[in-house]
């Protein structure tokens, strides 16, 4: 896996790729050349992937850490990518915060981010918590995880799947269904760290939570409530926007660096 994906290039059929924006359509089960074959069919099928985990929400063990994660992945996207499950082996850089958790290293790696995000989750007491406690909780674990994002695609609707989990274990549920696009898409950014730093920021997204926190129902027979029908994978762009031009502000770039130019190779095998 590593030497089939290590490097940004290889994520993109080569007869699709644009070197000059470093953008191209993600290699897919399928074969779809298109993008907007590919998101039209990736939306069809985590949808109904996404089913099965609100039918069944046993269906992945509930580790409460990177396991649940990439579980998570695997199971959402596991008719669309080879690499379903598996971490990401190029850097990304998105808006104005610039890169995401580190492929490699300290203290910023994707492991470490998503390792802070299972510490929230398994020391908070889910059952007992009030909304702002809730809400603040979410946060942290929601800006670990999205400051990880471990995948090469697909991070948005893994970790609002991998949320309304660990919400199951409270007296709140999350909808997602009011939210305010361009609201969450800032709201989302100025949560993650500073270029250079490595500490999240979750603030911006407590208030947020405790907006989405819906009270469940009281009564031991009582269903857990759905989140959402169908989870977006970020707002306001659909599922594979990141396979569309660099100039979409939904797009992920490949970082810039002074050796090597624009390059994404992770593990040693950028350009």
């Amino acid at each position: 896996m590593a030497t089939r994906f290590g490097s940004w290039e290889s994520y993109f059929y080569p007869d699709t790729y644009d070197p000059e924006t470093g953008q191209g359509v993600l290699r897919n089960l399928r074969g779809w050349r298109s993008a907007d074959a590919l998101a039209s069919y990736e939306y069809r099928m985590t949808a109904v992937r996404q089913r099965q985990l609100d039918a069944d929400p046993e269906l992945i063990p509930q580790t409460l850490d990177a396991a649940q994660v990439r579980a998570l992945h695997r199971h959402l996207f596991q008719d669309v990518y080879e690499w379903a499950g598996e971490y990401r082996t190029v850097e990304l850089v998105k808006g104005p915060r610039g890169m995401f958790a580190t492929v490699e290293g300290r203290p910023n790696g994707i492991e470490v981010a998503l390792a802070r995000a299972s510490e929230t989750a398994r020391s908070t007491d889910w059952q007992s918590v009030d909304r702002k406690q809730f809400a603040r909780a979410m946060a942290e674990v929601f800006a670990w995880t999205n400051h990880a994002h471990p995948f090469r695609e697909g991070n948005g609707r893994t970790t609002k799947v991998f949320l309304a989990q660990i919400a199951q274990r409270s007296r709140f549920a999350l909808d997602f269904g009011g939210v305010n696009p361009l609201g969450w898409n800032v709201l989302s950014d100025a949560s993650r760290p500073r270029a250079g730093e490595a500490t999240i920021n979750p603030e911006p997204m407590a208030e947020l939570f405790e907006n989405l926190a819906v009270e469940r129902p009281a009564g031991p027979s009582t269903p857990p409530v759905s989140p959402s029908p169908l989870l977006r994978a970020s707002y306001p762009h659909s599922p594979t926007q990141s396979t569309g031009p660099q100039s979409d502000a939904g797009s992920y770039q490949r970082p810039y660096r002074p050796d090597r130019g624009y390059g994404g190779g992770g593990r040693g095998e950028g350009r």
